[in-house]
């Protein structure tokens, strides 16, 4: 069955003409799907300007062909290439071209675009005194209206901001400090300004705390009014100086976050004499901010201890003495010696002695594993015993940890489509609500309908309604916390649609050999037929010497364990899914399964037979022969992983219904392998194309199935499924870049473990969005009565916000 790539509308059409999707998952897999794979750069012109772009939320080619067919149509757009498998945009314009709009366009689409360019200075920066999206929102509008500002996005779930500017760095801190947030650049050295932020706040918000006690008593008192209006005063400029500074950057942006709804709140509040309800707003939001960002350091944080694993110096061998280096000064080549009790300071391959080392920061296995030399040992880990020589292969930028980090904060940093539709439904939700509470305030007192003051009470108390900060915040920090969670624990999670996926799958499918099973086949039996063992064991070792295949290298070991050698043959040539073949002493012989003997029509002389027995017994035959007899048969068995059948259980546990098994080895090794480790279903003697056909069986049966495999192999079924997971992606660059979720570690133990905290992140989600949904219908429908006063719908919005960001850090501390 050939499939053909459908370039406009993104399906495959194979030759039965059923269509079926074309990629599920954007991964950097290379097929004849992707039309848009083959984009040349664009072409650019004199007097033109080019710009790159990283687009995120694409799902197949059909996105990439959306988005160039919607950037072609701008006037400023001379050309738009999307390159899907890279993710990649290029555009060409106008001398003038207005990059920005690119961004809002691409946006538009539902996508996400990152300016990649190398013009400008891209840098990061971590935010401080960010309340809710809005004020992410409001950073972004002020800074791109600096026309040295190329691109700017910032995060509030991981408090971070990504800006590509030509000015100085202390130009975006003043900006940013103007709207009343603190921005710092990120270097390895820095404290976290989101911590000093909050720890000053509270001497404020006590202060403010005691003026307005010291108001409230003194009006109780019968004192002069004035005195308890100017405690009062007092403690709204105190606390409410940043909210307001803050809101009049919003407005000029044309933002409406919840520092103008708040600050038109409060001073509603004054302008209507309600000096105790004014300052009450101002301070219940200035606590409620203070203990948001308290609890939100712990999210925003949740990678950060693992940079501080790696150790900043190293002892490297200058001829015969140590020296100690900064880990930046050490390059690949270098020798490095770390001792007992010492963590790995860079990547690097043992060159002298054996130890155990603690991948646990790496891989999420609580077991030392046993190192000696030529074994690679990753940055961050601990040696736990014996001292060792290690030569560096990666600096200290490239390092595993290093990757790791770097993918957890984008992954962090990528809306989820719950998310998505949410801040969409906030943008709308907003305006809505400051228009109605406008409605409130003006229209019943100019009908006659009770007094103004009674209606601006209430229309201030519905502005402060309007804001829906928990709605907004109810997603992103769940998922920040998931995936930190995942990734201490040895998963990294690539994105919060990722992780919404993982919650929603029902069926996954395995490749058996190297994920099911050890994947180190080892030879059980040789049964010599027409030649003797050590000629047919010759034979076999020249077949199977050209062949990569894990059993061709099973047969090559065992003969060369026998000290076996090759005999000089020629015509080498790999029958796909079958065997090899080749030409021997004048000879063409074979090495294959019994298809490709069956397929040579020679006579049955009781082999067959003998074949199948063999294969009831859950074991691979190799067969070696000509064109006209069986010369003998190998026996070949693959042991099932240890903590295979764990983690199934587990699995199944975690609420993963359908568990199934793939492999290109016969129905009797199959079923074996299947009854041992208790899968549901399997699916035996498959081609390679076979694996992507089961995984569109499984979903054609309604299923979402996740594929895991090894990232390379497996491939085209890890690109067709719904979820792509990668096992051992700390020994492959591969499985890191082609998968959406990487088990680090080459077991499945911490696969249950992901479902289970994928579930809980979903489960959480749907608590927060309900919660913030039915906090705020309750809030609504007091204010009709007028029961609502000011300071309960503060705390109504604060006191949800605080609510959902607790809730979401049960996500932290979530067990596998």
């Amino acid at each position: 069955m050939s499939d053909k790539c459908c370039s406009t509308t993104g399906t495959l059409e194979n030759d039965t003409g059923h269509d079926s999707s074309c990629c599920s998952s954007n991964r950097n897999i290379q097929d004849d799907c992707c039309s848009h794979e083959e984009h040349p750069e664009v072409k650019q012109s004199s007097g033109e300007e080019s710009m790159e772009y990283r687009i995120q939320g694409m799902d197949c080619p059909s996105c990439a062909a959306t988005i160039e067919k919607s950037l072609q149509k701008l006037h400023y757009i001379n050309d738009a290439k999307v390159n899907y498998n890279t993710a990649k945009l290029q555009v060409a314009g106008s001398s003038d071209l207005q990059f920005r709009n690119v961004e809002s366009e691409v946006e538009k689409l539902g996508f996400h675009a990152e300016s990649i360019s190398d013009s400008g200075t891209f840098l990061s920066y971590d935010i401080a005194g960010m309340d809710c999206g809005g004020c992410a929102k409001s950073i972004e509008n002020h800074l791109n209206k600096m026309s040295d500002v190329n691109n700017v996005s910032v995060s509030f779930a991981t408090g971070k901001m990504k800006i590509d500017h030509s000015n100085s760095i202390d130009d975006i801190v003043s900006e940013v400090s103007k709207v009343g947030y603190r921005a710092t650049l990120l270097s390895e050295n820095n404290d976290n300004p989101a911590s000093r932020s909050s720890k000053n706040g509270f001497g404020m918000i006590g202060l403010t705390g005691v003026l307005i006690a010291a108001g409230f008593i003194s009006s109780t008192l019968n004192m002069p009014e004035l005195v308890s209006i100017l405690l009062y005063a007092s403690a709204m400029v105190i606390s409410g100086y940043k909210p307001v500074k803050s809101a009049y950057y919003a407005v000029k942006s044309g933002s409406l976050d919840m520092n103008v709804l708040m600050s038109a709140a409060a001073i509603g509040a004054v302008l209507i004499g309600e000096w105790f309800e004014g300052a009450l707003v101002v301070w219940l939001f200035a606590l409620g901010n203070v203990l948001q960002d308290r609890s939100l350091e712990t999210t925003r944080n949740s990678i950060r201890n693992l940079m501080d694993l790696a150790p900043s110096e190293a002892w490297i061998k200058v001829g015969p003495e140590l020296v100690k280096r900064l880990v930046e000064a050490i390059s690949p080549g270098d020798t490095v010696v770390i001792k007992p009790g010492e963590r790995v300071p860079l990547d690097g391959m043992i060159t002298s002695g054996e130890t155990s080392i603690n991948q646990a920061p790496i891989t999420g296995e609580s077991i030392p594993v046993y190192k000696s030399s030529g074994d690679d040992v990753y940055a961050g880990t601990i040696n736990e015993n014996g001292s060792i020589e290690m030569e560096v292969t990666k600096l200290v930028e490239d390092t595993t940890i290093s990757r790791i980090i770097h993918m957890v904060e984008e992954a962090q940093e990528q809306k989820a489509p719950t998310e998505a539709f949410i801040d969409k439904f906030a943008a709308i939700y907003t305006p809505i609500v400051f228009i109605l509470a406008l409605a409130v305030i003006v229209l019943p007192p100019v009908f006659g309908i009770g007094a103004w003051g009674e209606w601006i009470y209430r229309g201030l108390a519905l502005l402060v309604v309007a804001c829906p900060c928990a709605l907004v915040i109810s997603t992103p920090v769940a998922i920040v916390s998931a995936i930190g969670n995942a990734a201490k624990n040895g998963v990294l999670i690539k994105g919060g649609s990722f992780l919404e996926k993982a919650g929603t799958i029902d069926a996954i499918a395995f490749d058996k050999t190297g994920t099911l099973t050890e994947g180190k086949p080892k030879v059980d039996d040789v049964h010599a037929l027409t030649v003797s063992e050590d000629e047919l064991l010759s034979i076999a070792r020249t077949l199977e010497e050209y062949s990569n295949h894990p059993i061709a290298r099973t047969v090559v070991d065992y003969a060369k364990d026998k000290d076996i050698s090759t005999i000089a043959g020629k015509a080498f040539h790999n029958i796909t899914g079958h065997g090899v073949k080749a030409e021997i002493d004048g000879k063409v012989y074979y090495a294959g399964n019994m298809k490709l003997f069956d397929d040579l029509n020679i006579g049955d002389t009781g082999w067959h037979s003998r074949v199948e027995d063999f294969q009831s017994e859950g074991k691979t035959v190799v067969i070696v022969g000509t064109g006209e007899e069986i010369s003998g048969i190998l026996t070949v068995s693959d042991s099932v992983r240890p903590s295979a059948m764990k983690a199934l259980d587990g699995l199944k546990k975690a609420g993963v219904k359908s568990l199934v098994m793939l492999t290109g080895d016969n129905e009797g090794t199959a079923k074996m392998i299947s009854n041992q480790t208790s899968v549901n279903r399997y699916f035996a003697e498959l081609m390679p194309e076979d694996k992507v056909n089961a995984i569109r069986k499984l979903q054609s049966e309604g299923h979402k199935v996740a594929m895991v495999g090894d990232g390379i192999n497996d491939a085209p079924a890890l690109a067709m499924s719904d979820l792509g997971i990668a096992m051992g992606g700390a020994g492959t660059d591969t499985a890191m870049e082609t998968s959406d979720i990487v088990l680090m570690a080459d077991n499945l133990d911490k696969l249950s473990g992901t479902m289970h905290i994928s579930r809980k992140a979903l489960t959480i989600i749907k608590q927060n969005i309900w919660f913030s949904l039915i906090i705020k219908a309750v809030a609504l429908l007091l204010i009709v009565p007028g029961w609502l006063t000011l300071w309960m719908a503060v705390l109504s919005d604060t006191g949800a916000a605080l609510i959902v960001i607790l809730n979401s850090l049960r996500l932290l501390k979530s067990g596998e």
